[in-house]
């Protein structure tokens, strides 16, 4: 999921960089969705490793 909100991220800038200011925006913000998706998932996840005791796998 974090791969993403990079490849959204990379094509704001560069969409950015050619002028394109309407499809960067968007990516821009599909990009913050999904990087926001991921978080709360990854908190979500932390979380629930720790309640049940269990070391993360290395």
């Amino acid at each position: 999921m974090l791969n993403w909100a990079v490849t959204f991220l990379v094509i704001a800038l560069i969409a950015a960089v050619l002028g394109f200011g309407g499809i960067a925006a968007a990516s821009a913000e599909i990009a913050k969705i999904v990087f926001v998706v991921f978080l709360a998932l990854f908190v979500i996840s932390l979380i629930i490793n720790a309640l049940r005791g269990k070391a993360p796998p290395v």
